[in-house]
């Protein structure tokens, strides 16, 4: 939302053409295609992406390689938070429960103490 761009969730099929593209989504009626301008957001479902797995010798090829740490600020990336934090709270915990002495009584207690019946 910060950036302006649209957006697109559970994409299970994603085409580009020109300057939008067009996600398919599984929904409850079956599909459902929309078009986004690009540049845009797009969150796919897991159907979209078919894994790819290691060969052995392509796993001992990587790890003989070195390893080279890098930082954001060596792609030119500023990771400075944007967004100030008013406040941080902690939830308050549940309320202990009642016991009751009979069947009728929480009906009772509903109804007196509570008024939701």
């Amino acid at each position: 939302m910060l950036l302006g761009w649209s957006q697109a969730t559970y994409a299970a099929e994603l085409s580009v053409k020109g300057d939008t593209a067009e996600v398919t989504r599984d929904v409850d009626g079956g599909l459902q295609t929309v078009a986004v301008k690009i540049p845009a957001i797009v969150l796919v479902d897991l159907c979209l992406n078919e894994p790819r797995c290691a060969s052995l010798p392509n796993m001992m090829t990587a790890k003989a390689k070195p390893f080279v740490a890098k930082t954001p600020a060596d792609y030119g990336v500023d990771v400075a938070p944007r967004l100030p934090v008013v406040q941080t709270a902690e939830l308050a915990g549940p309320k202990a429960g009642v016991k009751v002495g009979s069947v009728g009584e929480p009906y009772a207690k509903l109804k007196v103490e509570a008024g939701v019946i």
